[in-house]
């Protein structure tokens, strides 16, 4: 496992957005905006799958992704593999997240599991001659 700066989990909380790439189970890439993101430690992050249709397809085929985040020239690029909880505790607390977040929203949202990332690797993504360098 790869764990996470107190820095890339300052940048991961504060970007609105992240792009979770996935691919089919023959490797046919797909990428997504997501927003319901959480950390739940250095070495773990959580997703909300509100609206994945071919996304969870390929979790489901290949657990294998990346998330990638950035502002300005600083950003980072996480992979590993991913489970997807759709009962138990974990999965409630990220249901109610979602529903109380769509409420403030005036916008009802349901979640419909939450995608457990367990970090492996950590690549940089700032620009120059260490672009793309793994950092853990």
């Amino acid at each position: 496992m790869a764990k996470m700066t107190e820095r890339m989990m300052e940048l991961f909380k504060k970007v609105p957005t992240a792009v979770l790439c996935t691919a089919t189970e023959s490797g046919g890439p797909n990428a997504v905006p997501v927003g319901a993101k959480k950390i739940i430690d250095d070495e773990t992050i959580l997703i909300s799958d509100q609206f994945f249709n071919k996304t969870l397809a390929n979790l489901k085929a290949n657990p294998n992704v990346a998330v990638t985040y950035w502002e300005g020239h600083e950003g980072y690029q996480l992979k590993g593999t991913v489970t997807i909880e759709t009962s138990g505790k974990r999965y409630e607390e990220t249901a109610a997240w979602i529903e109380e977040m769509g409420n403030k929203a005036g916008f009802p949202l349901k979640s419909k599991g939450a995608v457990i990332l367990k970090i492996d690797e950590i690549f940089g993504l700032a620009p120059g001659p260490g672009a793309g360098k793994k950092l853990v």
